[in-house]
């Protein structure tokens, strides 16, 4: 399966997620959905701030050019939301995985279908 098949069969499909990207924790975006226009330095934030989480308290999380009010988070996992959408990024060993979604979908929907496809990655050694 490429990496567009997994962003558009396994995150769009679900219906949990309106918008996604993989990229590499380089920022380098390996497939996105439609639309969706992330940045590498944006990407390059992210992935910083799931081991220096005082870069997301202070300046949030930017995706495709809107800034989003961060949430909480682990070494793993990134959540933020702002008004009716909400953003839920996994990190895998070499990827991560970040997804919008909108109300009505209920952020433990996202994550589930989220987190479901970056522990698939891992087990696969991404």
């Amino acid at each position: 399966m490429s990496w567009q098949d997994y962003v558009d069969k396994q995150l769009i499909a679900s219906r949990c997620v309106s918008k996604a990207a993989i990229a590499g924790h380089d920022g380098n975006v390996w497939a996105k959905s439609e639309g969706f226009d992330i940045l590498k330095d944006e990407v390059g934030k992210i992935v910083a701030g799931f081991q220096n989480e005082s870069l997301l308290t202070s300046g949030g999380v930017t995706i495709a050019g809107t800034r989003y009010i961060y949430l909480s988070g682990t070494d793993r996992i990134i959540r933020a939301k702002l008004g009716k959408v909400g953003v839920h990024c996994m990190k895998t060993q070499q990827a991560v995985v970040i997804s919008l979604y909108e109300e009505p979908i209920q952020p433990q929907q996202a994550a589930s279908v989220v987190e479901k496809l970056g522990d698939y990655l891992i087990t696969c050694g991404y």
